[in-house]
């Protein structure tokens, strides 16, 4: 059995999807489920039984001994959220408490990180542990991970096998509910399709062009092959960046999206919203050397490729992975 949080969400019901392609159905998934918004993510997908989140720790401490291994994706993910304690109930709190049990009951547990962990990327974005416990992130999302992170790497007594993954820009199918938090291909997908345009963001900094801002943009296709694979083998206990390895421009991004989409490229630029002006990242790209050593060697989609893939076979027909 393995349980899986954050099923309602983007990557969770892609990797409870993935779980059902590989022939695992004897899944148990987490989550909220009040928001009947978000059902179609996983009511079509194969599982064993549904726990609402609040009642999860309490379930878990009674029956980890059914229990294989934890893929951890549940959190609060909205980086424009500025209130500390809906963080430190809902991510750090929470993961403390399902690490506890793991350990305990020696279950192998591989739980959601991210790249906003980096802050503006003073330190650059290398997966060595020496440098974690010296990132500054720039919003209490960011922190909150980041203060997990530090936390899981001080501990004595740990799961038989525990990974933290640092998920960089995710985009891909099953994010239709995100709202303004979806990806920027999903954002421009539906400009496009609506007003025949696209609108970036333009730059505040001299050393960046309007549109050129940098994200390492990762298809949530490779994100769950990831998953898959630290689940199943299970090698060296880390914290791992999870992204394409290859930082490219927001004007890229908009670019494949007009071509996917067979339409001639148009952008107008508008000022970043001044609640996230001074928090927002430049430049990232994941440093994928560790994971590559510890033996994933599958190719990940190029920035063209998996916008193409989800624009497609995904979005055009509003379809789910």
């Amino acid at each position: 059995m393995i349980v899986v949080t954050g099923v309602a969400g983007f990557i969770g019901s892609c990797m409870l999807s993935k779980l059902n392609r590989e022939g695992i159905t004897d899944v148990v998934i987490v989550d909220d489920f009040s928001k009947k918004d978000k059902s179609i993510n996983y009511e079509r997908l194969k599982y064993s039984k549904q726990i609402d989140r609040s009642e999860f720790i309490e379930w878990f401490e009674l029956n980890a001994a059914s229990v294989d291994a934890v893929c951890h994706l549940g959190a609060r993910t909205d980086t424009t959220e500025f209130d500390w304690e809906v963080f430190l109930k809902l991510n750090l709190d929470y993961t403390k408490s399902i690490w506890r049990i793991c350990t305990q009951n020696n279950i192998p547990m591989v739980y959601a990180s991210s790249a906003a962990t980096y802050g503006g990327g003073e330190l650059g974005y290398d997966d060595d542990l020496t440098k974690i416990p010296l990132l500054q992130p720039l919003n209490p999302y960011g922190r909150s991970k980041q203060e997990f992170d530090v936390c899981a790497l001080a501990q004595e007594n740990t799961p038989p096998f525990w990974a933290g993954l640092k998920f960089f820009n995710v985009y891909g199918p099953n994010e239709y509910h995100k709202g303004r938090m979806a990806s920027v291909v999903m954002h421009s997908y539906n400009q496009i399709r609506e007003t025949g345009l696209v609108k970036l963001f333009r730059s505040h900094r001299s050393d960046f062009q309007d549109g050129m801002q940098m994200r390492d943009f990762v298809y949530v296709l490779d994100v769950v092959d990831v998953l898959y694979f630290l689940l199943m083998n299970r090698p060296k206990s880390d914290i791992y960046n999870l992204g394409s390895g290859k930082a490219r421009s927001f004007y890229d991004l908009a670019a494949a999206t007009f071509d996917a989409m067979g339409e001639k490229v148009n952008i107008e630029y508008i000022d970043i919203p001044i609640d996230i002006r001074d928090k927002y990242q430049y430049f990232t790209e994941a440093n994928m050397e560790k994971l590559k050593s510890v033996g994933y060697s599958k190719a990940f989609h190029t920035l063209e490729e998996g916008v193409r893939d989800y624009v497609q076979n995904y979005l055009i027909g509003h379809r789910y992975f």
